[in-house]
């Protein structure tokens, strides 16, 4: 029965599996789209619940049941959060507030005068509202401080925690005791949060004041607050650990050993994002592939549950779901989708899919139960019994209902044994491009079915595994032979994350289009300075790929719908791609990527088919360039989080890479006279730069500042592209002075903040000429990713001073980690 399944694990186990020290901030688990992305928030796979990206409960429950016993290995059971103070979204109530700031040392004690404040309906927002937020309300300009008494009969909790919803910075008081505070910081949706010792214990009976204060920094402001008590669960609803002894991750796999009493068990999470072939990169179809051994050297009888929850099919907890079981093809396949399918309804940044449908399936052979029904109530059966009967495939609350599999492995004695389930999501439609919902690439025909595409992947189970093995060895190995062992790692630890913020459909000519998602930044989809910085993989591994994040700009423009002299920023919020949606143009940004990447892919693929395809729109945005990008307006740039910024140099930069590209474009495209000019118009760009920039012993932030500095990222294509702009003597000098700038975790943005973005480090390490410069650059991004606190899915925009955070995770933007690789390439 397991001889196809080990035929697979041999290609696994033979093949070359990394020594690896870094720590994920957290790990992935389940990586298909934007919204397929289930990961583990921390070291221990059973020590918390499963999130989505967003930091949402995903729950996937695992479970092994040796000779009777069981240990739970994978996702913590969830705790029962019971109600103490609801929110707005709970119940109406109102609440105390002023715009005017008060008192700051007395405005959130008992006895403060707020007799002048005034009364409003809670939530509290600005006119600006996201999906996620509550639309009515009290509407606040940018400033809030407010003050909600509530009543307690009883303080006997358990862990009280915040039901909060915030953006941006907050403070919260309880009963005048600091109870949370975090800044930069917000929230994309209610979110729970632990509150300070001393806060929980200054809840008491009768009268309680909860005081908060929101500050918005930008985009829509929000503030919603109630309380719950975390209630672990006791007694027979505990099930043992099983005790955890290894963790490994290459590219396209997550890999967790455990002991469970006698029997040794591994778990590896397989995504198969290979780029070589597009139609596996878009097939929405990961493996959990358990193999199972003893090791007393007696037989043992082994079971294994998996699980997942209903929460993977909608936005939130307060959607119901549906359950369905078929038998065909070989496999037995679960499914849980939203009672209500608003295709395409919901569109922002912290968002999942409320359409479609989630799979969980297994050889029948080696499926010994199945059911979907309550979550506790399928764990609890297995637990005691090694059985599943429940049957409750009606509509039920999303965070009730799971569906799961068990799976017999049956006596289990010192030969390893191995069995897989396959996990899926059909959304039937997977975005809307200027008014026409597009399906995924796989299914771009319409001819194809979820049914037949698990089918596909339990057929090419090994063959699948083995491109998997593959491609860690090629991206390990690539990585190595620029970097060395730290910027290896750190490409593995991204590269699910990458690939995987990303959505691959076909525009209606069959053009691919892959289309990214702002994670945790602002939702946009298709964004070009999103692109810009993710660029490099998919230059060394599909160029295709980055053509596909190109195309629906070159469209906006060449379709009339966007008739600026420059690139549009995006073309909507992800899902709905029907035109730009941020609030402010980045025109020089915007003009100079697309030029640049338009010359980057030239190269790549050695042909300009690409650009002269659109070489019309290209010469509008060279056109602007000429006139307004050598010394930039007070415009934002892709660090728009920094502010607006005239005279940037590093923009700049950007505006004379972008041209000089479109020379060599021109060059070789047959047109001599424009490529002479351009070339010596760059060519006075960047003298009158060097002149102007030049601050002693490096160059100025901007034209005007002097005594700044900022890092010149943009630069490093002057010298994988070959451009020849700048002397060799730039990039030198500005090495030279970053390497005395350095903080613990990293190279500071620029003189401004302390704060810094990963991608664009990487972007300047490669400007070094020597290897112990690049690396002496990149070990404090390693130390970040290997020591931050945050344990969420890698966060590109952090604090260089204690490596924390500062916002955006999950971000496709660290495909940018690449830039060593591919300048090596292209040496």
């Amino acid at each position: 029965m397991f001889k196809r399944w080990l035929t697979a694990l041999t290609l696994l186990t033979t093949s070359t599996i990394f020594a690896q020290s870094i720590r994920p901030p957290a790990t992935p688990l389940v990586t298909v789209d934007p919204y397929t992305s289930v990961w583990s928030f921390g070291d221990q796979l059973a020590g918390s619940v499963t999130k989505h990206w967003t930091g949402k409960p995903h729950p996937m429950d695992g479970l092994i049941r040796v000779d009777g016993k069981a240990y739970r290995f994978m996702g913590a059971a969830a705790a029962e959060m019971k109600t103490i103070l609801p929110t707005a979204k709970q119940e109406a109530y109102t609440a105390k507030f002023t715009t005017t700031k008060p008192d700051p040392k007395w405005w959130f004690k008992d006895g403060y005068n707020i007799s002048t404040w005034k009364q409003g309906p809670a939530p509290f927002g600005t006119h600006e509202r996201n999906d996620a937020m509550l639309q009515g309300g009290t509407e606040f300009p940018q400033e809030l401080w407010y003050r909600r008494e509530f009543n307690l009969t009883n303080i006997d909790f358990e862990k009280p925690v915040l039901n909060i919803f915030h953006d941006d910075d907050v403070q919260v008081f309880i009963n005048g005791v600091p109870a949370f505070d975090c800044a930069p910081c917000f929230t994309g949706d209610y979110e729970f949060k632990p509150i300070s010792p001393a806060a929980a214990k200054a809840l008491k009976k009768g009268k309680n004041t909860l005081a908060a204060y929101v500050k918005n920094g930008a985009g829509p402001g929000y503030i919603d607050i109630g309380l719950a008590d975390e209630i672990a669960p006791k007694g027979a609803d505990v099930v043992a650990l099983a005790k955890q002894t290894g963790f490994e991750m290459t590219a396209t796999q997550s890999i967790y050993n455990f002991e469970a009493g006698p029997v040794q068990l591994q778990v590896r999470f397989v995504a198969p994002l290979i780029m070589k072939d597009m139609n596996l990169l878009s097939r929405p179809v990961n493996y959990v592939v358990y193999e199972v051994k003893s090791t007393d050297g007696k037989q043992h009888d082994v079971s294994i549950l998996n699980a997942v929850s209903g929460l993977w099919a909608t936005n939130d907890a307060s959607q119901s779901v549906v359950g369905k079981e078929a038998n065909q093809d070989g496999l037995t396949t679960l499914s849980l989708a939203n009672s209500v399918q608003n295709l395409l309804a919901k569109k922002g940044d912290d968002v999942r899919i409320d359409w479609g449908q989630a799979y969980l399936a297994a050889p029948q052979g080696t499926v010994k139960g199945s059911a979907i029904g309550l979550s506790t109530d399928i764990i609890k059966e297995f637990a005691s019994k090694g059985s599943l009967s429940v049957d409750q495939a009606g509509a039920a609350p999303a965070d009730t209902k799971s569906m799961g599999l068990i799976l017999n492995a049956g006596k289990v004695g010192s030969e390893s044994k191995s069995l897989h389930t396959l996990l899926a999501y059909d959304d039937g439609y997977s975005v809307q491009y200027f008014g026409q919902n597009l399906r995924p690439w796989w299914n771009r025909e319409g001819n194809k079915t979820i049914a037949g595409e698990l089918k596909g992947a339990e057929n090419d189970f090994a063959k699948i595994l083995q491109a998997c093995e593959e491609t860690d060895k090629t991206i390990y190995d690539d990585a190595f032979k620029a970097g060395g062992k730290q910027y290896a790692e750190l490409c593995v630890l991204v590269y699910r994350q990458a690939i995987s913020a990303h959505k691959l459909v076909a525009d209606p000519t069959g053009t691919p289009l892959f289309f990214s998602k702002e994670n945790f930044s602002n939702g946009s989809i298709g964004t070009v300075d999103i692109t810009y910085p993710s660029a490099p993989l998919f230059l060394l591994y599909n160029p295709t790929l980055l053509k596909g994040m190109m195309e629906p700009i070159f469209y906006y423009s060449e379709s009339g719908k966007w008739t600026k002299p420059f690139a549009a920023h995006d073309v909507g919020t992800y899902p709905l791609a029907n035109g730009q949606t941020y609030g402010e143009d980045m025109p020089v940004e915007e003009a100079g990527n697309m030029l640049i990447l338009t010359y980057a892919i030239t190269k790549a693929e050695g042909n300009t088919d690409f650009a002269k395809k659109h070489w019309k729109t290209l010469s509008v945005w060279a056109n602007y360039l000429k006139k307004e990008g050598f010394d930039p307006a007070n415009q934002l740039c892709t660090d728009d989080f920094a502010g607006h910024l005239a005279r940037n140099t590093n923009l700049s930069i950007k505006a004379i890479m972008g041209l000089a590209s479109y020379a060599k474009l021109a060059e070789q495209l047959g047109d001599s006279k424009e490529a002479t000019e351009v070339n010596a118009l760059t060519k006075d760009f960047a003298q009158k730069w060097m002149q102007m920039a030049a601050d002693g012993d490096h160059y100025a932030l901007t034209f005007d500042k002097k005594g700044t500095w900022s890092q010149k990222y943009n630069l490093v294509w002057d010298k994988l592209l070959r451009l020849n702009v700048f002397p060799e003597t730039v990039a030198r000098k500005e090495i030279t002075y970053y390497l005395t700038k350095q903080q613990p975790f990293g190279l500071p943005l620029d003189s401004r903040k302390t704060y810094s973005k990963s991608d664009w480090i990487v972007w300047t390490a490669t400007l070094a000429e020597k290897f112990e410069d690049f690396q002496a650059i990149i070990q404090p991004i390693y130390k970040y990713a290997n020591g931050t606190t945050d344990r969420i899915p890698l966060s590109d925009w952090h604090e260089t001073t204690n490596g924390k955070s500062v916002g955006f995770r999950a971000r496709s933007v660290v495909g940018g980690y690449w830039m060593k690789v591919l300048g090596e390439r292209w040496k």
